[in-house]
């Protein structure tokens, strides 16, 4: 079983992505990791190529953005299909920039691949999510932010990326669907919340044109209270020296903030998913029966 990790990145020190930690957290399952870098304004592409340089299982590929492609983040699917058609492992293996994998569970990610590497019905593995908010102490739950997400699909499949977050399997040529997918039994710690206010600016100043909309004003993390609670577990070793250089550290749960239409729905999601045992937050897979 060969497997691949791939990523893109476009000016990831200056935007604050831990992109380096993320690539690290994974290289030990990897038997490959591939980077589509794009030139932007900082010193990314040199730092992938010093860690090429000490990581033979990484290779990067120099892309360029289409500077007109302003829909939706298609352009992020441009580039993430550029690393993934480059991957020739049996899994690939994709991680955003802001995502990391927790060095204890290594093991079980790789088990999941071995255990389903025979069967065809599985065409993906799913990983839970912690989506940290305003620093490194408090994550994200309502339903408004996906709790699951596959990040590993088979590579032997027809299917492509609308966009950066998914996958859709085209089993024929003008259909498509979300893959079949079983549980990877592991977390995915997602820091992109969590960096900087002043980085957090400079990303979205940078980005919102290409998902077709002006940048939003940006002064300070603010969410509603109810939609979080407080992390207590562990954070990757690899993100030590990042945590304590790019994550953000002023933010407090405001107990007075006036929540938003959206979060007042997300509160009525929420009762109902206690009441009732749901999970109502967005599902980009079909969790394959007994697998």
């Amino acid at each position: 079983m060969k497997v691949s990790g791939f990523t893109f990145v476009r000016n990831g020190t200056l935007l604050g992505y831990p992109f380096i930690e993320s690539i690290r957290s994974v290289l030990p399952i990897c038997d490959e990791f591939v980077v589509a870098v794009a030139r932007g304004d900082d010193d990314t592409p040199e730092r992938l190529r010093a860690l090429a340089r000490e990581e033979p299982k990484l290779r990067t590929i120099e892309t360029q953005w289409n500077e007109s492609m302003t829909d939706r983040g298609y352009v992020y699917a441009q580039q993430k299909m550029i690393a993934q058609f480059n991957c020739a492992g049996d899994w690939a293996f994709y991680l955003e920039g802001d995502e990391v994998v927790h060095e204890s569970d290594l093991p079980a990610i790789r088990a999941a691949m071995e255990r389903h590497a025979d069967n065809p019905g599985v065409e993906a593995l799913v990983f839970d999510y912690y989506h940290f908010f305003g620093g490194s102490e408090w994550i994200a739950v309502s339903p408004g932010w996906y709790r699951r997400a596959p990040r590993i699909i088979r590579n032997s499949i027809r299917n492509y990326s609308p966009d950066g977050l998914f996958f859709v399997v085209m089993d024929h040529n003008k259909r498509g669907r979300y893959p079949y997918a079983a549980l990877a039994g592991a977390h995915i710690y997602h820091y992109g919340h969590a960096r900087r206010q002043d980085r957090m600016r400079e990303k979205i100043q940078r980005v919102s044109r290409y998902w077709g909309h002006a940048p939003p004003a940006f002064n300070s993390y603010t969410i509603d209270p109810q939609a979080l609670r407080c992390f207590e577990g562990t954070h990757p070793a690899i993100m030590r020296d990042w945590l304590a250089r790019e994550v953000e550290t002023s933010f407090v749960p405001d107990p007075g903030h006036s929540p938003t239409r959206r979060e007042r729905k997300h509160r009525w999601l929420m009762s109902l998913e206690r009441a009732f045992g749901w999970e109502l937050s967005k599902r980009h897979y079909r969790i394959v029966k007994g697998a």
